[in-house]
Protein backbone atom coordinates (compact mmCIF):
# COMPACT_ATOMS: atom_id res chain seq x y z
CA UNK A 1 0.00 0.00 0.00
CA UNK A 2 1.87 2.70 -1.15
CA UNK A 3 1.13 6.39 -3.08
CA UNK A 4 -2.46 6.39 -2.68
CA UNK A 5 -5.07 9.30 -3.76
CA UNK A 6 -7.39 10.44 -1.59
CA UNK A 7 -10.39 12.82 -1.83
CA UNK A 8 -12.14 14.41 1.30
CA UNK A 9 -15.31 15.98 0.50
CA UNK A 10 -17.10 18.10 2.88
CA UNK A 11 -18.87 21.24 2.97
CA UNK A 12 -16.95 22.36 6.12
CA UNK A 13 -13.13 23.87 5.31
CA UNK A 14 -12.10 23.56 8.98
CA UNK A 15 -12.85 19.73 8.88
CA UNK A 16 -11.26 19.10 5.65
CA UNK A 17 -8.30 20.74 6.65
CA UNK A 18 -7.92 18.68 9.92
CA UNK A 19 -8.15 16.10 8.04
CA UNK A 20 -6.07 16.67 5.46
CA UNK A 21 -3.11 17.45 7.93
CA UNK A 22 -3.48 14.51 9.80
CA UNK A 23 -3.76 12.01 6.90
CA UNK A 24 -0.84 13.65 5.89
CA UNK A 25 1.12 11.99 8.24
CA UNK A 26 0.92 8.70 6.39
CA UNK A 27 3.71 7.96 4.01
CA UNK A 28 1.64 5.75 2.31
CA UNK A 29 -0.70 8.87 0.70
CA UNK A 30 1.02 10.63 -1.60
CA UNK A 31 -1.88 13.05 -3.00
CA UNK A 32 -4.86 14.82 -1.07
CA UNK A 33 -7.21 16.23 -2.90
CA UNK A 34 -10.62 18.48 -1.28
CA UNK A 35 -14.32 19.24 -2.82
CA UNK A 36 -16.75 21.18 -0.96
CA UNK A 37 -19.64 19.76 -2.64
CA UNK A 38 -21.13 16.80 -4.42
CA UNK A 39 -20.93 18.29 -7.80
CA UNK A 40 -17.20 19.53 -7.13
CA UNK A 41 -16.04 15.92 -6.68
CA UNK A 42 -17.81 14.59 -9.66
CA UNK A 43 -15.74 17.03 -10.97
CA UNK A 44 -12.37 16.09 -9.64
CA UNK A 45 -13.21 12.25 -10.40
CA UNK A 46 -12.75 13.26 -14.40
CA UNK A 47 -9.45 14.20 -13.67
CA UNK A 48 -8.37 10.52 -12.54
CA UNK A 49 -8.79 8.23 -9.94
CA UNK A 50 -8.74 8.22 -6.71
CA UNK A 51 -7.81 5.44 -4.14
CA UNK A 52 -10.14 6.63 -1.22
CA UNK A 53 -13.00 8.88 -1.32
CA UNK A 54 -13.71 10.22 2.48
CA UNK A 55 -17.53 11.63 1.90
CA UNK A 56 -19.82 13.59 3.91
CA UNK A 57 -22.97 12.45 3.90
CA UNK A 58 -24.80 15.88 4.89
CA UNK A 59 -24.03 18.60 2.32
CA UNK A 60 -26.56 21.10 0.67
CA UNK A 61 -26.82 20.73 -2.95
CA UNK A 62 -26.27 17.10 -3.98
CA UNK A 63 -25.15 15.55 -1.05
CA UNK A 64 -23.08 12.78 -0.48
CA UNK A 65 -25.35 9.58 -1.12
CA UNK A 66 -25.95 11.09 -4.48
CA UNK A 67 -22.55 11.78 -4.95
CA UNK A 68 -21.83 8.70 -4.49
CA UNK A 69 -24.62 7.03 -6.13
CA UNK A 70 -23.58 9.02 -9.68
CA UNK A 71 -20.11 7.98 -9.29
CA UNK A 72 -20.12 4.63 -8.41
CA UNK A 73 -22.47 4.59 -12.27
CA UNK A 74 -19.09 5.82 -13.69
CA UNK A 75 -16.89 3.75 -11.77
CA UNK A 76 -18.26 0.98 -9.56
CA UNK A 77 -15.20 -0.32 -8.07
CA UNK A 78 -14.67 3.58 -6.18
CA UNK A 79 -14.14 2.95 -2.28
CA UNK A 80 -16.57 5.62 -0.92
CA UNK A 81 -16.30 5.93 3.16
CA UNK A 82 -19.41 7.73 4.61
CA UNK A 83 -18.79 10.18 6.85
CA UNK A 84 -21.35 11.65 9.32
CA UNK A 85 -21.23 13.67 12.72
CA UNK A 86 -24.53 11.31 14.20
CA UNK A 87 -24.82 7.66 14.32
CA UNK A 88 -28.33 7.70 12.06
CA UNK A 89 -29.27 4.31 11.03
CA UNK A 90 -31.01 6.28 7.93
CA UNK A 91 -27.76 7.88 6.54
CA UNK A 92 -26.15 4.64 6.74
CA UNK A 93 -28.88 2.40 4.77
CA UNK A 94 -28.99 4.85 2.44
CA UNK A 95 -25.48 5.30 1.62
CA UNK A 96 -25.29 1.10 1.26
CA UNK A 97 -27.67 1.19 -1.21
CA UNK A 98 -25.47 4.10 -3.17
CA UNK A 99 -22.90 1.49 -3.08
CA UNK A 100 -20.36 3.17 -0.07
CA UNK A 101 -18.29 0.90 1.73
CA UNK A 102 -17.50 1.86 4.84
CA UNK A 103 -18.71 5.02 7.66
CA UNK A 104 -16.59 6.57 9.73
CA UNK A 105 -18.24 9.30 12.24
CA UNK A 106 -16.71 12.33 12.43
CA UNK A 107 -15.44 12.18 16.54
CA UNK A 108 -13.18 8.86 15.27
CA UNK A 109 -9.73 8.80 16.01
CA UNK A 110 -7.19 8.85 13.26
CA UNK A 111 -6.49 5.48 14.53
CA UNK A 112 -9.57 4.70 13.17
CA UNK A 113 -9.99 6.32 9.92
CA UNK A 114 -6.37 4.32 9.43
CA UNK A 115 -8.51 1.10 10.18
CA UNK A 116 -11.15 1.92 7.79
CA UNK A 117 -8.59 2.89 4.44
CA UNK A 118 -6.66 -0.59 5.56
CA UNK A 119 -10.01 -2.53 5.96
CA UNK A 120 -11.42 -1.33 2.32
CA UNK A 121 -8.12 -0.98 0.16
CA UNK A 122 -7.67 -5.13 1.82
CA UNK A 123 -11.39 -5.69 0.35
CA UNK A 124 -13.73 -5.69 3.12
CA UNK A 125 -16.00 -3.21 4.29
CA UNK A 126 -15.61 -0.96 7.63
CA UNK A 127 -18.01 0.61 9.99
CA UNK A 128 -17.01 2.53 13.42
CA UNK A 129 -17.58 0.20 16.17
CA UNK A 130 -20.47 3.19 17.19
CA UNK A 131 -22.54 2.30 14.08
CA UNK A 132 -22.31 -0.96 13.93
CA UNK A 133 -23.36 -1.26 17.47
CA UNK A 134 -26.61 0.91 16.78
CA UNK A 135 -27.45 -1.23 13.56
CA UNK A 136 -27.41 -4.43 15.68
CA UNK A 137 -29.78 -3.11 18.20
CA UNK A 138 -32.23 -1.73 15.70
CA UNK A 139 -32.52 -4.49 13.06
CA UNK A 140 -35.51 -6.61 12.58
CA UNK A 141 -36.38 -9.33 10.11
CA UNK A 142 -39.00 -7.72 7.63
CA UNK A 143 -42.44 -9.60 7.96
CA UNK A 144 -42.46 -11.06 5.24
CA UNK A 145 -39.10 -12.15 2.74
CA UNK A 146 -39.33 -12.50 -0.64
CA UNK A 147 -38.09 -15.22 -2.36
CA UNK A 148 -34.10 -15.48 -2.48
CA UNK A 149 -32.37 -17.39 -5.16
CA UNK A 150 -29.36 -16.77 -3.60
CA UNK A 151 -29.91 -18.16 -0.08
CA UNK A 152 -31.60 -21.19 1.80
CA UNK A 153 -34.84 -20.35 4.54
CA UNK A 154 -32.33 -21.68 6.87
CA UNK A 155 -29.36 -19.58 5.73
CA UNK A 156 -31.70 -16.52 5.60
CA UNK A 157 -32.36 -17.22 9.36
CA UNK A 158 -28.69 -17.64 10.34
CA UNK A 159 -28.22 -14.32 8.51
CA UNK A 160 -30.68 -12.52 10.37
CA UNK A 161 -29.28 -13.40 13.89
CA UNK A 162 -25.42 -12.75 12.36
CA UNK A 163 -27.20 -9.48 11.72
CA UNK A 164 -28.39 -9.48 15.91
CA UNK A 165 -24.62 -9.64 16.62
CA UNK A 166 -25.11 -13.18 17.87
CA UNK A 167 -21.69 -15.04 17.84
CA UNK A 168 -22.05 -18.82 15.94
CA UNK A 169 -22.59 -20.72 19.48
CA UNK A 170 -25.43 -18.66 20.35
CA UNK A 171 -27.48 -18.92 16.58
CA UNK A 172 -27.10 -22.65 17.43
CA UNK A 173 -28.81 -22.72 20.73
CA UNK A 174 -31.40 -20.25 18.98
CA UNK A 175 -32.09 -22.57 16.03
CA UNK A 176 -31.32 -25.68 17.77
CA UNK A 177 -29.10 -26.64 15.92
CA UNK A 178 -25.11 -27.66 15.96
CA UNK A 179 -22.27 -24.82 16.29
CA UNK A 180 -20.48 -27.07 13.35
CA UNK A 181 -23.53 -26.20 10.74
CA UNK A 182 -23.96 -22.97 11.87
CA UNK A 183 -19.68 -22.47 11.05
CA UNK A 184 -21.23 -23.91 7.74
CA UNK A 185 -23.60 -21.74 7.12
CA UNK A 186 -21.76 -18.36 7.53
CA UNK A 187 -19.09 -20.50 5.30
CA UNK A 188 -21.85 -20.65 2.61
CA UNK A 189 -23.27 -17.14 3.37
CA UNK A 190 -19.75 -15.10 2.78
CA UNK A 191 -19.10 -17.33 -0.30
CA UNK A 192 -22.59 -16.71 -1.93
CA UNK A 193 -23.18 -12.80 -0.79
CA UNK A 194 -19.10 -12.06 -1.86
CA UNK A 195 -18.37 -11.11 2.17
CA UNK A 196 -15.33 -11.50 3.46
CA UNK A 197 -16.56 -10.52 7.41
CA UNK A 198 -19.45 -10.39 9.32
CA UNK A 199 -19.58 -6.17 8.52
CA UNK A 200 -20.12 -7.12 4.63
CA UNK A 201 -23.31 -10.28 5.63
CA UNK A 202 -25.10 -6.64 8.05
CA UNK A 203 -24.24 -4.95 4.61
CA UNK A 204 -25.78 -7.55 2.30
CA UNK A 205 -28.63 -7.75 4.42
CA UNK A 206 -29.18 -4.43 4.65
CA UNK A 207 -28.98 -3.96 0.91
CA UNK A 208 -31.41 -6.68 -0.05
CA UNK A 209 -33.99 -5.39 2.43
CA UNK A 210 -33.70 -9.15 4.26
CA UNK A 211 -33.53 -6.91 7.25
CA UNK A 212 -34.65 -3.76 8.32
CA UNK A 213 -34.00 -0.57 10.18
CA UNK A 214 -36.44 0.82 13.28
Amino acid sequence: MHNLSVILVDDHQLFREGLKLLLGNFKYISTIKEASNGLEFLELLKNGRPDIVFMDINMPGTDGIEATRLALQTDPSLNIIGLSMYADEDYYTRMIDAGAKGFVLKNSSIHEVEAAIHHILSGNNYFSPEILTGLVRSINRKKSIHHNDVLSERELEVLYQICKGLSNQEIAEILHISKRTVDKHRENLLSKTGSKNTVGLVMFAIKNKIVEID
